[in-house]
């Protein structure tokens, strides 16, 4: 039923638009009693527990940031079978993002652009939902990606994160730290170790006990990944996402008029997929194996998620395919890695 709706009226309506109407029936699945309703159905089998960065996941697959970035759909998303949520990404200051349009589809290729900016309503509203979710009791893990603010300079970006650690890493589960984005001007150049590390090391001595990871982006050169999974290990973060989206256009089936119509921004689905896997598999090589690796980039099937698992990856992330998939897209991958026989505890 799905994708003859996706076909006939998703497809047709603005990317954000339909987001945000999704969105809104998210939140609706998590309120009771339809949230009872949509656990029953959705429920990931006991044999998908997972354990990763000293918590138990429901289930190895969960959202990536960018999904739900103002802490609005975390009851919803949980309910429908996504072993964690990374809202996000957060920023300290509030802020409105790009210009719109700004959320493209590659509809031939399952991809989307994106140039969204980091909207959010910043640190504090996140924090002030968070504790609402808290006082409501467990809603599944739940991580906050946090990023620099637009207007402050990059030189300026380690005080700009550390305000936002200081106020999130209480009630969150985790932390990840996004220098990765393509869409704020200056923000991947804090990927260079030199800059990195002592942003990294500020941010953890704010963050405390709560676990800290890294965001990287596709694009960096081998040496310049394998330089920041090593920092990682010695600074003794908890772990490393990989990856962003790419700003590459290579290999698109998309007619070109319309992926220059779609402009700059982040590209993300299907497209993704083999450069995040060979990043992942470069990472493990450095990384002991104790050390928390969560992939993300071009996962759609059970099948993607497993192979990310047989890479090496503790845990998995998706987001562009929910909009080919729908609502029932972790239930379904969770099914298949049931059914699979390869679910790891």
């Amino acid at each position: 039923m799905y994708p003859f709706l996706f076909r006939t009226v998703l497809s047709r309506m603005d990317p954000e638009f339909a987001h945000h109407s999704a969105m809104l029936v998210i939140r609706v699945l998590g309120v009771r009693p339809f949230s009872w309703v949509t656990r029953a159905i959705a429920k990931p089998d006991p044999s998908l527990r997972t354990r990763a960065l000293g918590l138990e996941f429901d289930s190895p697959f969960g959202v990536a940031a960018g999904f739900d970035k103002n802490v609005l759909g975390v009851r919803g998303l949980t309910a429908l079978g996504f072993g964690h949520v990374e809202v996000g990404t957060v920023t300290a200051i509030p802020q409105d993002g790009n210009p719109k349009p700004r959320l493209f589809r590659l509809i031939p290729d399952r991809a989307v652009v994106n140039r969204m900016g980091f909207n959010n309503r910043g640190a504090e509203a996140a924090a002030a939902r968070l504790r609402r979710l808290r006082r409501g009791g467990r809603h599944g893990v739940i991580g906050v990606n946090i990023g620099k603010s637009r207007v402050v300079d990059v030189a300026d970006a380690t005080a700009d994160y550390v305000r936002s650690a200081t106020l999130l890493s209480p009630l969150a589960d985790y932390l990840a730290v996004n220098v990765s984005s393509p869409n704020t001007p200056g923000l991947r150049g804090l990927q260079a170790v030199e800059t990195l590390r002592p942003l990294l090391r500020a941010v953890q001595d704010a963050a405390g006990s709560t676990p800290l990871l890294v965001k990287i982006a596709p694009d960096l050169p081998d040496d310049e990944i394998a330089a920041i999974a090593t920092m990682a290990v010695e600074l003794g973060l908890s772990g490393i996402i990989v990856t962003n989206t790419t700003i590459s256009r290579d290999g698109l089936t998309t007619d070109p008029a319309i992926v220059a119509a779609a402009g700059e921004g982040g590209l993300s689905g299907a497209p993704l997929k083999q450069r995040a896997l060979d990043v992942l598999r470069q990472v493990r090589q450095v990384v002991p194996g104790t050390f928390t690796v969560i992939a993300v980039g071009g996962i759609e099937t059970a099948a993607d998620v497993q192979e990310r698992r047989d890479a090496g990856a503790d845990l998995v992330q998706g987001y562009t395919a929910f909009l080919y998939r729908g609502p029932l897209w972790a239930r379904q991958i969770n099914r298949g890695l049931t059914s699979s026989g390869t679910a790891r505890a």
